[in-house]
């Protein structure tokens, strides 16, 4: 079976895009870890499949490299622009998620993704747990650079603290009260990524906390990215993340 595919990039989060309006693709543990393999397949930090929706212009199905879910918030914006292309997104454009409804506008070079509403974080040993449609710790740092993540990360991903699914981990310095550097190590793809749409809106969101201020510059290893939010007495509402989806590349897979 042949399956035509999309490679996309959002701040250096890259995911296997696939048209499964036709409901075509065998949604097998083997066959989505075997796309994601950099070594035996495509290779990507996720797969993400467009799928026709009832009640949003489509569904975005969402996969991590083992082949479990969760939302992504990077692979939303590369699912927003890779509709523009299918010429079912427009301007301002509801889709479902792992979490449910969301909507985003598309720019020239940037996509503003509007994200869940937020509840506050809870403080857990060193950090920050907040759930911003994945799970994330956050932890503040002086020198983000000189942090092992993949070390630093796995041992509190797999933590006794975060159950049986863990977590993923970020790693925060603050640059000022409008700029932030994150590093983030991601459950499912067990590897720190260049950036993680989710975790820089857990970073952010918890950076307030330390008097840092919407909109929040976010730098990442794969970019710069924005998140916005209006803090509320029980948690944080109007949160949007905006950041570049481009198009690295299309080609076909045989399964």
């Amino acid at each position: 079976m042949k399956i035509r595919f999309h490679k996309y990039q959002a701040a250096g989060n890259d995911f296997v895009l696939i048209d499964n309006r036709n409901n075509q693709f065998p949604k097998s543990t083997e066959t989505i870890q075997r796309i994601c393999d950099r070594k035996f397949g495509i290779g990507s930090d996720g797969l993400i499949l467009i799928e026709s929706s009832d009640t949003g212009t489509f569904e975005m199905v969402f996969y991590n490299p083992d082949a479990s879910q969760s939302l992504c918030g990077n692979g939303c914006r590369a699912a927003i622009r890779f509709a523009q292309t299918l010429e079912i997104a427009s301007e301002t454009t509801r889709f479902n998620a792992f979490d449910g409804p969301h909507q985003a506008i598309i720019k020239d070079k940037t996509i503003n993704l509007q994200m869940s509403d937020v509840q506050n974080g809870s403080k857990m040993e060193d950090g920050i747990f907040i759930d911003t449609g994945s799970p994330h710790f956050v932890l503040f740092v002086k020198n983000a650079d000189a942090v092992d993540v993949v070390t630093e990360g796995r041992k509190w991903r797999f933590s006794d603290l975060f159950g049986k699914k863990g977590t993923n981990v970020n790693f925060v310095e603050i640059k000022d009260k409008s700029t932030i550097y994150v590093r983030t190590y991601e459950r499912g793809v067990e590897n720190e990524t260049l950036s993680c749409g989710t975790g820089v809106t857990a970073a952010a969101l918890a950076s307030s906390a330390y008097g840092c201020h919407s909109p929040l510059t976010v730098e990442t290893k794969g970019g710069l990215l924005t998140v916005s939010f209006q803090k509320e007495r029980d948690g944080f509402s109007g949160v949007w993340l905006e950041g570049p989806a481009e198009h690295v590349f299309s080609g076909i897979i045989e399964l």
